[in-house]
């Protein structure tokens, strides 16, 4: 909303949440979320064409168009319990804006929703008792989180699914109109509804694919000797590959790769397609075991016994130029440590200390008998963190990681002193000359073979 009343000076853009602290914070000097240049956007049109306000049913009256942006997550009880959509949210904005509209309007989904679901936001929104006509599109967002504001600027395409009616035409002309400020025409696509609600899906399930894809074969490099950014690569430079999401890690994280996916097993299920959804679902099934063997890799190495033991883990956000902890990687490592009680010491540049405690309590990671504070410190200095412990591991790419003086470092923790670098963005041989020992995703560690020792 903020690119759009950026580059539409001629509209007026209204942003409404129930939350009143989160508006209260839109409206400050403070934003409740970091993204690379968002601050400047907001702060240049806010107040001018760009609204943060509580008043939902004036907003939705003065409005032509309505974007439904509210948070689908995956359900957690009921049918479809782990992986279908938990549409609850959807609904009620629905009905909410069939019972305040004051005359037609366009309803735009923005969440990302199971395919049809803009069929059934038709009907509870056309069942009104005042015969308001509602137009639906779908026009779901394909940004990433770091990279937003570029994302949205310049956009590899805008897509726009609607009703194949004249009345469907006309909302989706609209919304071209729109987008037609900045974006060349040619890059915006109009689909039928379905169409467009799949793309989404489709298009998270195939990027996070990828990432377990050179996730299983960094196992297999480690094992053989191999380095898994040679073979990123090798592999990168078909153009029929390309090189993009090839960077193997300790797992993807966010809001949007694993939710898509099951509420896309989901689907598959549902229509009898078991066994689309079984290799759907794989992807899952690896990335789960990739976070875990980078953490039963840090227990092997450290000579299998953690209890007690002090492991500083370096970020929490589920990747860089990011404060999003949803679903982190950094969650799932620290569940394992905990489970063998390890003392776990945090640092990331951006993530708020009490975002990190609420995910804890949401995910319910402290083992039984055990409290958080008795088990769990955060820092806000890194040298902090890592001193007396026994190991660092990188699990966010922050790019200041690349920067510290890890000599310093290692002079103050418990010897030996391991690195497990979970995002291969360390200088490796520069920490093994200063005396560390040093495991990196998809590279042959210790005495496994390495073909630099062939003769």
């Amino acid at each position: 909303m903020a690119v759009i009343a950026k580059h539409c000076p001629d509209i007026k853009v209204t942003v409404v949440d129930i939350n009143p602290e989160q508006i209260k914070k839109w409206n400050s000097d403070k934003l409740p979320i970091f993204e690379p240049g968002l601050d400047d956007v907001v702060k240049a049109v806010r107040g001018k064409n760009l609204f943060f306000t509580t008043d939902i049913d004036a907003a939705i009256k003065e409005s032509a168009m309505i974007f439904v942006s509210v948070n689908t997550p995956t359900k957690t009880t009921g049918v479809g319990a782990g992986r279908a959509a938990n549409l609850r949210m959807w609904e009620l904005a629905a009905r909410h804006i069939a019972k305040v509209a004051n005359g037609p309007k366009i309803v735009i989904e923005k969440s990302t929703l199971p395919v049809r679901t803009a069929h059934s936001m038709r009907r509870v929104l056309n069942a009104n008792d005042r015969k308001i006509e509602f137009e639906i599109l779908s026009n779901p967002e394909f940004l990433a989180e770091g990279t937003a504001m570029g994302d949205l600027t310049k956009p590899d395409r805008i897509l726009i699914g609607g009703m194949n009616t004249d009345a469907g035409k006309k909302a989706i002309a609209q919304l071209v109109w729109v987008y037609k400020h900045w974006v060349p025409e040619e890059r915006i696509l109009t689909t039928n509804l379905w169409s467009s609600e799949l793309s989404k899906l489709v298009a998270n399930a195939f990027l996070a694919q990828r990432i377990s894809s050179i996730n299983s074969i960094s196992a297999l490099c480690e094992i053989t000797g191999a380095y898994v950014q040679e073979v990123s690569r090798a592999i990168g430079f078909d153009h029929r590959i390309g090189p993009y999401f090839l960077n193997a890690s300790v797992g993807f994280g966010g809001s949007c790769f694993q939710k898509d996916i099951l509420n896309l097993v989901y689907l598959c299920e549902s229509f009898g397609l078991d066994t689309v959804a079984a290799y759907w679902n794989q992807v899952v099934i690896m990335n789960d075991w990739q976070k875990k063997r980078f953490s039963m890799k840090i227990i092997e190495k450290l000579f299998n016994t953690i209890s007690g033991k002090k492991i500083a883990l370096y970020g929490f956000a589920f990747k860089k130029n990011t404060g999003d902890t949803r679903e982190t990687p950094a969650l799932f490592v620290a569940g394992h440590l905990l489970e063998e009680r390890a003392k776990i010491a945090i640092y990331d540049p951006k993530v708020d200390p009490e975002q990190v405690k609420h995910d804890f309590e949401e995910y319910k990671l402290m083992p039984a008998g055990c409290k958080f504070e008795d088990y769990v410190t955060i820092y806000n200095d890194p040298y902090a963190a890592a001193k007396e412990s026994h190991a660092v591991a990188v699990i966010t790419e922050w790019d200041e990681f690349k920067t510290y003086d890890y000599s310093k470092i290692y002079a103050s923790m418990s010897k030996p002193a391991f690195v497990f670098d979970g995002r291969n963005i360390l200088d490796h041989a520069a920490l093994k000359q200063i005396g560390f020992d040093v495991f990196a995703i998809g590279k042959p560690f210790g005495s496994k073979i390495s073909m630099d020792d062939l003769s």
